[in-house]
């Protein structure tokens, strides 16, 4: 049996494209969740009250301000979209990584299970071997 595990290269290479679907998945989580925060800080800020309207002026640069706030909002909300599709999709990938890594995962611990099971065949095919040697010297030496 050869000991060495046929398909470790591809393994290996499995699990490095594991790590980085794992890399990509913990990157676009953090990019959601940042993006996540800048939004639900943007809702505090516009809800928070405004300052005592005092001229037109002010009222003016309130509704300016409330209106500029609605237009970042409205683009974080997209951008949030955006992470969470991008999120969505690193998860899949990783998971598709993980599938193909698992397999051939399964198919090595049942060679090195093999592996070992021969050893221990031989093992004990050796020490039977010397019982067997051991007990036929005894027997011809009772009988001399």
């Amino acid at each position: 049996m050869n000991r060495q595990f046929s398909l470790a290269g591809l393994l290996r290479l499995r699990q490095i494209q594991q790590d980085q679907a794992a890399t990509g998945l913990a990157s676009a989580r953090l990019r959601s969740s940042s993006v996540r925060a800048r939004e639900a800080s943007a809702r505090r800020n516009l809800a928070e009250g405004d300052a005592p309207i005092s001229s037109s002026a002010s009222l003016r640069a309130v509704a300016a301000a409330r209106s500029s706030s609605h237009s970042m909002l409205a683009d974080l909300q997209n951008l949030s979209r955006i992470a969470e599709t991008e999120e969505a999709t690193a998860r899949e990938e990783f998971i598709a990584a993980r599938t193909r890594s698992v397999g051939l995962e399964k198919l090595q611990a049942r060679h090195d299970a093999e592996v070992h099971m021969a050893d221990l065949r031989a093992e004990q095919s050796t020490l039977d071997e010397i019982a067997s040697t051991v007990w036929h010297r005894e027997e011809q030496e009772v009988r001399s």
